[in-house]
């Protein structure tokens, strides 16, 4: 199937459905993944309309909502999860910019250590859990974004898949379908802009390149931490996110074709 859906404006859009799980297959129409849709043309919101979309994930922080509103089609009812948990504590991405030296090896030491935390920070945490919650209790879509719709949302899909049975091969497949080349290189005017609005200064679209990837070594880096603290995903998914056996199967059920 083609995973990828085109948008004039909203970049990184897939379904993430449709993956082979515990005999059985994901449903394909009631999953989807993105980045954010604060440039979605009247065209755009009109596609995201006619996609039975019941829930909105957005994972970003309020600055970053704040920054890029997002736009909403006409009769827009889907529940939005999302907070302000954290909202005392620095952004980190802007943190590391104002003291990188913007090299490929400064985005991704940064990419490491963010993927070593983003598991366990407090706002991730909560919006991960109610994310299951309201996707085992919806009949609709649901989409989940970020900024970018790689890393945040790259963590939480994974987990999705997780669940449901998906095989670690496509698991990963999945999260790397982030790196599509034509996409990337499309963006890359934007992301230089982004750069030098932050920092003054311009970085090497090679750099570039690196900030926008997504790498298998990240996703193991936060599966690692997880099952470290928790003993397995299956205890993180418990024990961190408040996912019991009732409540998994619950979300199976309504996967599951």
């Amino acid at each position: 199937m083609t995973r990828r859906i085109a948008f004039e404006g909203i970049d990184n859009f897939r379904d993430f459905g449709d993956y082979a799980a515990r005999q059985r297959r994901l449903k394909r129409g009631v999953l989807y993944r993105s980045a954010h849709p604060g440039r979605a043309t009247d065209a755009d919101l009109a596609k995201l309309a006619a996609m039975d979309i019941a829930v909105v994930v957005d994972l970003r922080r309020a600055n970053e909502r704040e920054r890029e509103p997002s736009r909403r089609w006409p009769g827009f009812a889907a529940q939005v999860i999302e907070n302000d948990i954290g909202q005392d504590s620095a952004d980190e991405w802007h943190v590391f910019m104002a003291g990188s030296d913007l090299s490929v090896g400064s985005f991704r030491r940064y990419m490491e250590d963010y993927y070593r935390h983003a598991p366990f920070q407090r706002r991730h945490l909560d919006l991960y859990s109610r994310y299951f919650r309201a996707l085992a209790a919806t009949d609709g879509a649901v989409l989940v974004h970020c900024a970018a719709g790689k890393d945040r949302t790259g963590i939480l899909c994974a987990l999705t898949h997780h669940l449901a049975g998906v095989h670690d091969d496509d698991i990963r497949e999945d999260y790397l379908l982030t790196n599509d080349h034509e996409r990337m290189t499309a963006r890359l005017p934007l992301m230089r802009q982004y750069v030098r609005e932050d920092t003054g200064r311009l970085a090497s679209d090679e750099a570039l390149m690196t900030a926008m990837r997504v790498e298998a070594e990240y996703l193991d880096i936060a599966f690692a931490v997880m099952r470290e603290a928790h003993g397995s995903l299956d205890g993180y998914l418990e024990q961190a996110l408040g996912l019991d056996e009732a409540l998994r199967a619950q979300l199976h059920d309504r996967l599951l074709a």
